[in-house]
C-alpha cells in the first residue's frame, strides 16, 4: 500500500506539475540547439543558457542539446548567455517573435588548459552549486584530470575521483572506488552508458579509463536522479570524445610503464566545404564548417614484458615470462540531418600475465605454458533525435563483457625407440564471465524554464558464468583420455521505467521528483522494486542553499570478493530465488555556498548522509572462490545488512592562479550477517573513521606549474590472529598449529597518509606542445600498512625468547617518475 501511495503521488506531481504549466495560456518562442566546442566541435555538457534580464535558463544534456522557452513578444528581443568553465561565454541577441534554432560555439579561454579545477554540477542558470536540487554530485574537468600527480607516469580518473570527500579506495594502490560506506560492485560504472565491470589494471594500480579518450567525467554519490538504477552507492557516468570534426589532432605520452596515442578528425570534411564554397559563403564562416562525421581512436599499453623479456631468456634458457596490459577505445559519430545523429563507439582493455617454459633433455621435451587475463569488452550504438524544439529522444543499444581466464597447459613429448614420438597433452581453463546485452530509451522534455521532464525505459539480458572448470588429458591411448567440464549459465532479465520533473515552484525553492520502476526475472522468480526518488533546494539568500534529498535504490547483482590480496577473482552473480537482491536507502541533508573573494571563486559544500542497506553478501567463514562454480556458490554465502552515516565538507577554489580543493569525511559503516562474528555487528574492512584530502594546483608561469595532494585516513580495519595452538599430537617445530582469532574487522591498521608532487613544464612548438613532467609518489616515503603476519613468538627452555608480534609489509616507498607527453 505505501509503494502504489508514494507511486501515485509521485506520477501526479510529475505530469500535473509539468502540463499545468506548459498548458497555461501564454504565448511563447523556443530556442533550441546545440551547444559545441567552437575549437573541436566537442558536445559541452552541462552548458548554461540564459537569459541574464529574467534570469531564465537551462543547461545542455549529455549531447549537447539545449531548449529554452521564452515569452514571445513581436517588438522586443533579448540577450541570451552561453558559458561553460574554461569557456569564454557567448552572448548572442536574439528577436523574440519567433521560435527559431540556434546553436553556439563557445571557444576555450587563454588559460583553459592552464587553470582547471574541480566544480560542483552544471546543472542551472548560472551554474551555481547553490542553485541545484543535485547533491553528492561532482564534475571533473578533464584538464584537472591530468594536472594531478601521477603513479609512474599515468595519470588517472579514479584516483582523481578518490581524492573527494565520501570516496576513498580501498588501500595502497587500489583505484577502487568505496564510496559512502559501499563496496565496489555498488557503484554504476558507465562508458558512453555502456557498464563496465571491471575498471581497474595491473591488480588495481591504474584504472582502465584513458583520459585521452574522454570528454567528460560526473560522480554521483547521493540524490540519484530517477533515470539511474541498478547500484546502491555510486554513479561514475564516463562520456567518451566524440572527434574533432574540423581538423586533425592527435595527443599521447609516454612514461615509465606504457605509451598512449589518440587520433581523432573529421570524415567528409572536404566535401562539406565545397558545398559550402558552392553556396557563396565567406572564407570566415567556410573556415568555421564542421564536418558531417567524425571520429577517435585512442590506444594505450605497457611495456614492462618487452624490457624485462631479454632478461628472463638470459637467465633461464627455453622461458619466457612477462605482463602486460592494452586499452582501445574508438568512436565513431555521423550526424544524419538537422535533427538526426548516430553514434557507434567501443571499448576493450585486457591484462595479461603469461609464462612459459621448455625442457629438453635424452630424447624428452616437456613445454608448459600459463595464461592469466582478465579484461572488459563494450560496444554502444545510439541515435538522438530532436523531436521537436522541446522533446529529445536518445536510444541506444549497448553490449557489455567481463571476463577472468585462467589457462594452464602441458605437453610432454616422448622419443621412442622406433623413431616415433609419444605425446601426451593436459589442460586446465577456469573461466568466470558476465554479459550484457541492452535497449534503453530516453526522452528529455523542456516544457517551460521551470521544468525539466526526462523519461525512459531500459532492458537488460544478463548471462552469468561465475565459475567453469575444464580438464582435458590426451594420450595416443583414446581410452585413457579425460574430460571434465563444470560449470553452468544462468540468464536473467532486468527490466525498468523512470520519469522525474526537476520543477523551479519559486524563485526560492526548487525541487526534483521521480521514481523508478524495475524488475529482476530469473530463474521463475521475479523481484519487482518501487524507487521513489525526491531532491529539494532552498535558497536562504543569494549564496546559501539548503539542501535535501532522499533516494531508495535496489542492486539485483552481487559480487563475490576474494578477500585477499592479488587475483581478480571476484565473481558476479545474480539475484536467484536463495539470494535476494540489495537494497539501500539513502537520506541526505546538506547546504552549499558560492562566493568571491578578491575575484576569486569559491564554493563550499556540506552534506550528512544516513544509509541503511540489506541483501548484502559475504562468504562464510573459510569459503573463498577457490572451486567455485555456477552450481555451489549460493551454499557458500552470508546475507546480511549494513549502516553506513557521516558528514563530508568540501571546499573548492575555483580560480586564479592557485587552484584545488580540500575535502574531509567522518563516517561509520558497519555490517552483521547472522553467520558471521557470532551474529554480531563489527566494522566494514574498509570503515574509516577520518579521511581527508588536500588538492593544490599552482601556476608559477603559464608553463611551469606544481601540483601535489596529501591523504589522510584511518586505517582499514582487519581481523588478526591473537595466538595460536599447536592440535593435540601434533606439536614440535614440524606439527600443525592453528591461529586463534579475535572478533572479526576488531583491529586497525596504521593510519594512512601520503604526499604526491608532479612539476610540469609545458613548450609550445609551432604544431603544438610538449609537456615534460616530473613526478614523485608518497614524498615521504611513508611506510603505509599493506597486510599484517602474525608471528607468535617462540620459546626456548621455557624461557620467551621473541614475543608474539604483527609484522608489518608495505608495497610502495618513494617512487619518482619522469612523463612526456603532446598534443598537435
Amino acid at each position: 500500500m505505501i509503494n502504489r501511495t508514494w507511486l501515485a503521488l509521485a506520477l501526479c506531481l510529475l505530469a500535473g506539475g509539468a502540463w499545468g504549466q506548459s498548458a497555461a495560456p501564454s504565448a511563447t518562442i523556443t530556442l533550441s540547439g546545440y551547444v559545441r566546442d567552437g575549437a573541436t566541435g566537442e558536445n559541452l555538457i552541462g552548458a548554461t543558457v540564459v537569459r541574464p534580464a529574467t534570469r531564465q535558463g537551462t543547461a545542455t544534456n549529455t549531447f549537447g542539446f539545449y531548449s529554452l522557452t521564452l515569452p514571445a513578444s513581436p517588438t522586443d528581443s533579448a540577450e541570451i548567455v552561453v558559458s561553460f568553465l574554461g569557456y569564454d561565454a557567448q552572448r548572442r541577441r536574439v528577436p523574440l517573435n519567433r521560435s527559431q534554432a540556434l546553436d553556439f560555439r563557445p571557444r576555450p579561454t587563454a588559460q583553459q588548459l592552464e587553470t582547471a579545477v574541480v566544480t560542483g554540477t552544471r546543472t542551472e542558470a548560472d551554474g551555481r552549486i547553490a542553485e541545484t536540487t543535485r547533491m553528492g554530485t561532482i564534475n571533473i574537468p578533464i584538464a584537472q584530470l591530468k594536472q594531478v600527480p601521477a603513479l609512474l607516469g599515468e595519470r588517472d580518473v579514479l584516483r582523481v575521483l578518490q581524492l573527494l570527500p565520501g570516496v576513498q579506495s580501498g588501500g595502497e594502490g587500489q583505484t577502487g572506488l568505496f564510496v559512502r560506506g559501499g563496496s565496489p560492485d555498488q557503484n554504476l560504472m558507465l562508458l558512453d552508458g555502456t557498464p563496465v565491470y571491471n575498471a581497474s589494471h595491473l591488480f588495481g594500480f591504474f584504472s582502465v579509463f584513458n583520459a585521452d579518450a574522454l570528454n567528460n567525467v560526473e560522480l554521483i554519490k547521493g540524490g540519484f536522479p530517477a533515470r539511474y538504477g541498478g547500484r546502491l552507492s555510486s554513479v561514475v557516468d564516463i562520456t567518451m570524445k566524440e572527434g574533432n570534426t574540423r581538423k586533425l589532432h592527435g595527443e599521447g605520452g609516454i612514461g615509465i610503464v606504457g605509451a598512449r596515442l589518440t587520433l581523432e578528425g573529421p570524415l567528409g570534411l572536404r566535401k562539406a566545404r565545397t558545398q559550402a564554397r558552392a553556396v557563396g559563403v565567406d572564407s570566415a564562416t567556410l573556415a568555421d564548417t564542421e564536418a558531417p562525421a567524425s571520429f577517435v581512436v585512442s590506444g594505450r599499453r605497457t611495456y614492462l614484458d618487452l624490457l624485462a623479456r631479454p632478461i628472463i631468456m638470459a637467465q633461464a634458457e627455453g622461458a619466457v615470462a612477462g605482463y602486460f596490459f592494452h586499452d582501445f577505445n574508438a568512436k565513431l559519430n555521423w550526424r544524419l540531418s538537422r535533427r538526426d545523429r548516430l553514434y557507434l563507439s567501443g571499448y576493450t582493455g585486457y591484462d595479461k600475465f603469461y609464462a612459459r617454459d621448455k625442457t629438453s633433455r635424452d630424447g624428452y621435451t616437456s613445454e608448459n605454458r600459463n595464461a592469466l587475463g582478465w579484461g572488459n569488452l563494450t560496444t554502444a550504438l545510439r541515435w538522438n533525435r530532436e523531436l521537436t524544439d522541446k522533446l529529445f529522444l536518445n536510444t541506444h543499444l549497448t553490449y557489455s563483457r567481463y571476463q577472468f581466464d585462467v589457462r594452464s597447459e602441458n605437453e610432454d613429448r616422448t622419443g621412442q625407440p622406433d623413431g616415433s614420438t609419444r605425446t601426451q597433452t593436459a589442460a586446465l581453463r577456469y573461466l568466470s564471465n558476465i554479459r550484457d546485452w541492452s535497449l534503453k530509451s530516453d526522452l528529455d522534455w523542456v516544457p517551460s524554464p521551470d521544468h525539466y521532464v526526462r523519461a525512459g525505459a531500459q532492458a537488460i539480458w544478463h548471462q552469468f558464468r561465475p565459475g567453469a572448470l575444464t580438464i582435458k588429458s590426451e594420450t595416443e591411448i583414446p581410452e585413457n583420455d579425460f574430460n571434465l567440464d563444470v560449470g553452468t549459465r544462468t540468464q536473467a532479465v532486468e527490466m525498468g521505467v523512470y520519469a522525474e520533473d526537476d520543477w523551479r515552484l519559486t524563485d526560492r525553492l526548487k525541487v526534483n521528483l521521480g521514481m523508478r520502476l524495475a524488475g529482476f526475472a530469473v530463474g521463475g522468480t521475479f523481484y519487482p522494486s518501487v524507487e521513489p526518488r525526491a531532491a529539494a533546494r532552498y535558497l536562504l539568500t543569494e549564496q546559501w542553499g539548503l539542501k535535501a534529498s532522499y533516494a531508495r535504490m535496489t542492486q539485483f547483482i552481487h559480487l563475490l570478493t576474494n578477500n585477499g590480496v592479488g587475483l581478480p577473482t571476484d565473481l558476479w552473480v545474480p539475484s536467484t530465488p536463495m539470494v535476494e537482491p540489495q537494497r539501500a536507502h539513502q537520506v541526505s541533508l546538506g547546504v552549499a555556498r558560492t562566493f568571491a573573494r578578491g575575484g576569486e571563486d569559491y564554493e563550499v559544500t556540506f552534506e550528512t548522509f544516513y544509509k541503511p542497506m540489506r541483501g548484502l553478501v559475504e562468504y562464510q567463514e573459510g569459503a573463498s572462490f577457490l572451486g567455485n562454480t555456477s552450481s555451489d556458490w549460493e551454499t557458500k554465502i552470508a546475507s546480511g545488512k549494513g549502516w553506513a552515516y557521516g558528514g563530508e565538507v568540501l571546499v573548492q577554489k575555483k580560480s586564479g592562479r592557485t587552484t584545488g580543493w580540500v575535502g574531509y569525511t567522518l563516517s561509520w559503516s558497519n555490517r552483521r550477517f547472522a553467520e558471521l562474528n557470532q551474529g554480531r555487528l563489527f566494522p566494514y574492512k574498509y570503515d574509516r573513521r577520518h579521511n581527508l584530502s588536500v588538492v593544490v594546483i599552482h601556476e608559477f608561469t603559464p608553463r611551469v606549474r606544481l601540483s601535489g595532494t596529501f591523504v589522510y585516513g584511518t586505517g582499514n580495519a582487519v581481523t588478526l590472529a591473537r595466538g595460536r595452538f599447536a592440535l593435540d599430537g601434533a606439536g614440535g617445530y614440524f606439527g600443525q598449529q592453528l591461529n586463534i582469532y579475535g572478533a572479526r574487522n576488531s583491529y586497525r591498521m596504521e593510519a594512512y597518509h601520503r604526499l604526491d608532487l608532479d612539476l610540469s613544464f609545458t613548450k609550445k612548438k609551432k604544431w603544438g606542445e610538449i609537456v615534460n613532467s616530473l613526478s614523485v609518489y608518497n614524498a615521504y616515503s611513508r611506510r603505509n600498512p599493506f597486510f599484517y603476519l602474525y608471528d607468535p613468538g617462540y620459546s626456548s627452555n621455557g624461557v620467551e625468547v621473541a614475543k608474539p608480534t604483527y609484522k608489518k609489509y608495505s608495497l610502495f616507498p618513494i617512487i619518482p617518475s619522469f612523463s612526456k607527453s603532446f598534443k598537435f
